[in-house]
């Protein structure tokens, strides 16, 4: 996990200030996509649970 810090640290150092921006803004996108992934797969998860519990209880 240290040599993976290390790696991003030197690598990020290296790069120009509008290179930095742009590992920013994919970076963000990336966990907005991932939220909403998560909030989306969360309710149909929760829906399908629901549902075979409701099954299992009134057999």
């Amino acid at each position: 996990m240290l040599r993976l810090w290390t790696a991003i640290q030197s690598r990020l150092s290296t790069e120009d200030g509008a290179s930095l921006v742009e590992y920013a803004l994919l970076v963000a996108l990336i966990a907005i996509v991932a939220i909403a992934a998560i909030i989306l797969l969360g309710k149909n998860a929760s829906s399908v649970l629901t549902d075979a519990g409701n099954s299992m209880a009134g057999s």
